[in-house]
Parts: C-alpha cells; sequence; structure tokens
C-alpha cells in the first residue's frame, strides 16, 4: 500500500500536465465548441489532479 500511496501524487502531477498541455494545444486551432470543451474538462481534470497531488496521506 505505501508503494501506491507514493504514485499518486505523481499522477496527479500528470495528469495536470496533461490536461494544461490539451488547453495549449486547442487554444490556436480548432472550432470554438471544441476550446469549450477541452476547457471545461481540464478545469475538472486540474482539480482532480490537484487532490491527489496534495492529498494528505498522514491519518
Amino acid at each position: 500500500m505505501v508503494d501506491r500511496e507514493q504514485r499518486t501524487p505523481f499522477y496527479g502531477v500528470v495528469l495536470i500536465l496533461a490536461a494544461l498541455g490539451a488547453s495549449m494545444a486547442v487554444s490556436y486551432y480548432g472550432p470554438t465548441w471544441i476550446r469549450v470543451t477541452v476547457y471545461i474538462l481540464t478545469a475538472v481534470v486540474v482539480v482532480v489532479g490537484g487532490v491527489m497531488t496534495f492529498r494528505d496521506y498522514s491519518h
């Protein structure tokens, strides 16, 4: 279980970076509805990644 707890923050950071990369990729290309969809999904994924990254395992 300890190994899994150590990987969780890493997965959170990877999620955040992937979401930011996706939003950067669509910021100049594609129709507006795709941009809005990606931006909304990016916000959700960043929140999930933040929770995974900063979760407290001390209890």
